[in-house]
């Protein structure tokens, strides 16, 4: 169960000229698919994002949407072209390596990996990264609908996690989706968008909670098999979260419910902002091993009096 707040855009859409940008991915943004990192509008060393927020890094050129995990990414999820024109550009032949290990491969002038380049009227063009190998199933020259599926997500290029960087470009300069002129103001309800239909973009948020009979390793969380569940005579009870967004000053509460309504529970004010981060806490298991019954646990994620993102699991321990 999640309860989240999600914080709507209210910019306008697409001006008479512009581009009509559809979601470029075949999933549910906020469920099975989140936004990792919008467009870097500081022209300095430094960054923010579109809304004057730090879901960005410096010189970051377009949209991340990522995947919560390499098991999401296994399953497959289809990227989408986003406004009808004509494919310019495919490459389809890079392997899906991480860039975070020693045997990561050269990637210089290739950091999009697998990408299909579409240009568009009016001088508009989108590019799409990072997708698996041999998946591209566009060719150089043809005409594509919107909706017309161009590949699966991957982790090809320059990745860390699975997703799709996209780019929008006019007339060759890089442009953000989410506030097309380029205008930074805050708060800015009126900055425009190129968008079709309103999108959801939260400031930070949980991707994924579990319990384990111990801390998960950080690799086991992001390929998706950490949350195995808890056994009544297991060394340990541990809750855990995955979030994304986190800014020095947030909250992260992680509390589990026992059958009989008593809590155990932390609290924990961030000390830095990260991407993506996990946090856990638990108990050693009792002597006699844990009761019967059903556990609760609730991950809140907290950013001073507003809570971001609330998700609840239940687990049963016979």
């Amino acid at each position: 169960m999640r309860a989240a707040l999600l914080i709507i855009s209210l910019a306008a859409t697409p001006a008479a000229g512009d581009i009509s940008l559809a979601f470029p991915l075949d999933c549910t943004l906020g469920e099975t698919c989140y936004i990792q990192q919008y467009m870097d509008h500081d022209p300095s060393s430094g960054d923010y994002d579109f809304a004057c927020g730090s879901l960005t890094y410096d010189t970051q050129s377009g949209t991340d949407f990522a995947l919560p995990s390499l098991a999401d990414q296994a399953a497959g999820v289809n990227v989408l072209a986003a406004a009808e024109g004509t494919v310019v550009g495919v490459c389809n032949d890079m392997l899906d390596i991480m860039q975070i290990g020693s045997d990561a491969p050269d990637i210089t002038n290739r950091e999009c990996g697998n990408s299909v380049v579409i240009r568009h009227a009016e001088g508009y063009e989108t590019q799409y990264c990072q997708m698996t190998k041999g998946s591209v199933g566009v060719s150089a020259g043809q005409a594509v609908a919107t909706g017309t599926v161009l590949g699966r997500i991957g982790l090809s290029g320059q990745t860390q996690f699975p997703h799709l960087h996209l780019s929008v470009r006019l007339n060759g300069q890089d442009i953000d989706p989410f506030n097309s002129d380029g205008v930074q103001t805050c708060p800015d309800p009126a900055r425009p968008t190129l968008w079709n239909t309103e999108i959801a973009t939260p400031a930070g948020g949980i991707l994924t909670i579990g319990m384990s009979d111990g801390v998960p390793k950080f690799d086991d969380i992001k390929a998706g098999s950490a949350d195995t569940g808890v056994a009544a005579d297991g060394p340990a009870m541990v809750g855990w979260g995955y979030l994304f967004g986190v800014r020095i000053g947030d909250t992260v509460t992680t509390r589990i419910t026992r059958p009989d309504g008593t809590v155990f529970d932390r609290s924990e004010a961030l000390t830095c902002t990260q991407a993506s981060i996990m946090r856990a806490f638990g108990k050693r298991t009792p002597q006699g091993g844990w009761a019967q019954g059903t556990y609760r646990l609730d991950v809140i994620h907290q950013r001073g009096d507003a809570i971001l993102d609330h998700a609840i699991a239940a687990y049963m321990i016979n």
